[in-house]
């Protein structure tokens, strides 16, 4: 069997820094929309939600991608979802043995990570076609981006929230909680605004780069 090309890539900055801004698999690609609305009425529940998917996202593709020329093709989406179902599995148990409190917060969508459409869609489109140090570094950085908008949705749902981050109350005794934002309505608002926000600086971006252009055009 011919080696691929794309497994002879070397292996920069870029490779890691895709996953957490360039596409960013939740304020770009717009994938795992389960576990983002649903999990992040609290940074401490975006924080598990994010390093248990990070931790699913290096072991499966590490996996897939040592296993690359042996996985037949016919086959290859059944073996990825075993594969990613057997780590998943294991941060089931370790999370129910850590904290229970923390295990029935996030609920279903622990075994949920198994259909997680960024894992599978890295086994698929990344690790089957890389070598593994590469796909560490693509994956680590798919699940920093990951964990980053969990993080960011979920510190702004609780600051308006409860008032408090990390459990902690930030803005004292007369702040009056906005109930809707521990919601899951508050997860569509919180979502939207940083969509937003992401947006703008999209274009803001490309306008900056377009007024360079003629600079240096003219």
């Amino acid at each position: 069997m011919a080696a691929d090309p794309k497994a002879r890539q070397p292996v920069t900055m870029d490779t890691f820094l895709d996953g957490v801004w360039r596409e960013n698999p939740v304020f770009v690609m717009l994938l795992g929309m389960c576990p983002v609305l649903a999990v992040t009425n609290s940074v401490a529940n975006a924080i598990a939600m994010g390093l248990a998917t990070t931790f699913v996202l290096l072991c499966s593709s590490a996996l897939v991608s040592l296993l690359r020329n042996a996985i037949p093709k016919q086959v290859r989406i059944a073996t990825y979802i075993v594969i990613i179902a057997t780590f998943v599995t294991v941060v089931d148990y370790v999370i129910q043995a850590i904290s229970l409190d923390l295990y029935n917060a996030l609920g279903a969508f622990i075994q949920l990570i198994v259909v997680n459409c960024i894992i599978l869609g890295r086994a698929e489109a990344y690790a089957s076609r890389h070598r593994i140090t590469a796909s560490l570094v693509n994956s680590l950085g798919m699940g920093a981006g990951f964990s980053l908008a969990l993080l960011c949705l979920g510190s702004v749902r609780e600051l308006l929230g409860n008032g408090t981050l990390l459990g902690v109350a930030v803005f004292g005794e007369r702040f009056q909680p906005w109930s809707i934002m521990i919601l899951p309505p508050g997860g569509f608002f919180v979502l939207g605004a940083w969509l937003l926000l992401f947006a703008w600086l999209k274009e803001r971006k490309a306008r900056a780069t377009q007024k360079g252009e003629r600079i240096h055009g003219t």
